[in-house]
């Protein structure tokens, strides 16, 4: 959005609901509906599949089509999904990272198709096509897992896409550097602000010395970085948080890249405010909170953001339903036009409160930066799994200030009575629940889509793709090639797959351990798993497996620190593993029991699947544990087909966990 003067009432941000489910023709008819209630731009959620580059009917894809956002598999899609919405005239916002280059090539693509039907230029379309693809694979790696390839290759990708985004779509935002999910794997506000500012210098060094854009044009690759942001409870340290970060990006920007022009270095960030803060018990409290974290951003106008999204209350119960998505809306609207928040000038100007703790943060954050530079830059710290390793261990000590009661979330850990709620009343159908039906769709449609193209085409377009990728070449020109050859999503990335071939982070479980705060308790428990695994003549055994693709493995990482932290000896292979592979390695390795961590909706699909497999496998006596987003209902189905026990977001305490899964393992072993 464009700055005001001074004199002016400032501008609302660009008002976003972050949305997608089921299919493109869905989705569409949710955005137009959004765009009718007052929304300003638009903010894509993508399925699973389409965010680790796999077409519907793959096998990694199973139970998760559909679920988490909208599948987009080719362009056909994509031209569906903005039906009626002329890309020109929006303001595009794209959660999309591994294959954000191919998201943004089908995007460009439907442009040029919607300029030419409406007899406009093409070149003035492109001109004018604004928003943001995310595009930060570094924070895949070490919070959200949607990443596909090695580090390099994906830097090179990003690179490339940043140098053809300035000279082609100048008024797009080739990438968000993101620490939102930093925040969310348990990134410190100084850990938030240092490793999203090492992954900036990393991307800027990487198109500075590709040589694809000359020195003079420099200023604007730096204008057109973006920051997407987390802002949590603790409002007042985010609101400082910002302006530390607008502080430390005009420093770096003017010193390290020499850019002369203030507007060019201006912090320019769009925000959601934090979702996994958002709480399963008494849910209502969520409305307050997503309000007090919707002011850390907006309160101070040195530091605004341009763009919010909001989480619904009921995020942490399932998909949120049009309804919920609309109080959200409207919870950023009154505050843009009811307020008189816009009218004034930064009001936290002077306060020697907020400076203090603005140089605290930006101290803390220069000092980490340059560790990070020392080891090598982010791509160095993120291979050498130091940066995973600091979150983790974040993470796990937050974890013990909740169990502790030193950390308080009202109605989790506090305050913890209630009334029966009349917004999850029997019969209010609280959450929003994808049909079956959709991914059966999917799978037919992306066949259909295949019989019906020109093969031939599509051979020579992934060719030209694959040898432009053993060069220099940048691929962005090649990638829209494929689109509109009708390339899908599945054989973009299998194409990349074979030149840069795929990666495991590190899982950064292995430096992680527990300490001072629930000792006694931890003791306690590790003596039980002692004494059952000298009952049974060997160690007890655990695997922690994230089958599907959810790549959000924060929860599966602490509690696979915990079990080893009582005495476990413990199995874990990271993110997107087959219902068969957890099986294998379950069978293999000799566990004593089986927990696997899903958020994504898909725990209907796949956690059967693996409790099919064991019993197929001879080992059916392992008892299988469940945790993650799970309606009541489904926790009933999943028990009723043989899970032991399932826990959701309001079992934070993992020390009583592991106690619990102890029993399990003594009952099915006939201990007790």
């Amino acid at each position: 959005m464009p700055y005001p003067t001074d004199r002016e009432r400032d501008r609302p941000w660009v008002i976003r609901t972050y949305a997608g489910h089921s299919s493109a023709e869905k989705t569409n008819e949710l955005y137009r509906r959004n765009l009718a209630k007052g929304q300003t731009g638009l903010s894509v959620a993508f399925d699973l599949p389409t965010q680790t580059g796999y077409d519907p009917d793959d096998e990694l894809a199973k139970g998760e089509v559909g679920k988490v956002g909208v599948p987009v598999s080719h362009i056909g899609d994509m031209r569906t999904l903005f039906e009626g919405i002329p890309v020109a005239e929006a303001n595009t916002s794209m959660t999309i990272n591994a294959p954000a280059m191919w998201l943004l090539a089908l995007y460009v693509a439907v442009a040029e198709e919607q300029a030419e039907q409406s007899g406009l230029d093409y070149a003035e379309v492109r001109a004018k096509l604004a928003g943001t693809t995310q595009n930060d694979i570094v924070k895949e790696y070490l919070s959200r897992g949607t990443y596909v390839f090695p580090p390099g290759p994906s830097l090179r990708l990003i690179t490339d896409m940043v140098a053809w985004s300035v000279g082609e779509i100048p008024k797009w935002n080739p990438i968000n550097i993101c620490s939102y999910h930093l925040q969310e794997a348990g990134a410190t506000p100084t850990q938030e602000l240092a490793y999203a500012l090492s992954t900036a210098i990393a991307v800027l060094d990487s198109v500075r010395d590709s040589g694809q854009v000359p020195p003079e044009k420099f200023g604007d690759v730096v204008g057109r970085i973006s920051f997407f942001v987390n802002a949590g409870i603790r409002f007042v340290e985010e609101m400082c948080k910002l302006r530390a970060l607008g502080r430390l990006w005009d420093e770096i920007t003017l010193e390290r890249y020499g850019v002369e022009n203030p507007k060019q270095r201006r912090l320019r960030y769009g925000v959601q405010v934090n979702s996994l803060g958002l709480t399963e018990a008494q849910p209502e409290n969520n409305v307050q909170r997503i309000v007090l974290e919707m002011l850390a951003v907006t309160l101070s106008k040195d530091a605004r953001a341009r763009a919010v999204q909001l989480p619904a209350w009921n995020e942490a119960l399932g998909l949120p339903r049009p309804w919920d998505q609309q109080w959200a809306l409207r919870m950023q609207q009154v505050l843009a036009y009811e307020t008189d928040l816009l009218e004034y000038e930064d009001i936290f100007d002077g306060s020697r409160v907020v400076e203090a703790k603005v140089t605290e943060l930006v101290e803390g954050a220069r000092a980490e930066i340059d560790r990070v530079q020392e080891m090598g830059g982010a791509v160095a710290a993120v291979e050498s799994g130091y940066m995973k390793g600091e979150l983790v261990n974040s993470l796990a000590a937050r974890r013990r200030r909740l169990e502790s009661g030193d950390e308080v979330v009202v109605g989790v850990n506090k305050f913890d009575t209630t009334e029966p709620s009349p917004l999850q009343a029997e019969g209010a159908d609280a959450i929003f629940t994808v049909d079956p039906a959709t991914e059966r769709s999917a799978v037919e449609a992306i066949r259909e889509w295949r019989a019906a193209r020109d093969q031939d085409a599509v051979d020579e377009a992934l060719r030209a793709l694959r040898d432009a990728a053993k060069t220099e070449q940048n691929l962005m020109q090649v990638s829209i090639d494929c689109a509109k050859a009708g390339v899908t999503t599945g054989e973009w990335s299998g194409a990349l797959r074979e030149v840069f071939g795929e990666f495991r982070a590190p899982t950064g479980v292995a430096g992680a351990s527990m300490s001072g705060e629930g000792a006694t308790e931890i003791s306690e428990v590790r003596e039980r798993v002692r004494a059952t695994g000298d009952e049974l003549g060997q160690r007890l055994r655990m695997l922690v497996g994230k089958p599907g693709l959810d790549g959000h493995s924060n929860g599966a990482e602490q509690v696979a620190v915990r079990a080893r932290d009582v005495g476990f000896e413990v199995v874990y292979q990271g993110i997107r593993l087959t219902p068969s592979q957890i099986v294998a390695a379950a069978v293999q390795e000799g566990v004593h029991a089986v927990g696997l961590s899903v958020l994504s909706g898909s725990h209907l699909e796949v956690v059967p699947a693996v409790v099919r497999g064991l019993r197929d496998a001879g080992a059916g006596e392992v008892p299988v544990v469940v945790g993650g987003i799970i309606p009541p209902e489904d926790e009933k189905r999943l028990r009723e087909g043989g899970v032991a026990a399932v826990f959701t977001p309001k079992n934070f305490r993992l020390t009583g966990m592991m106690d619990e899964i102890v029993t399990l393992i003594r009952q099915s072993q006939g201990l007790d």
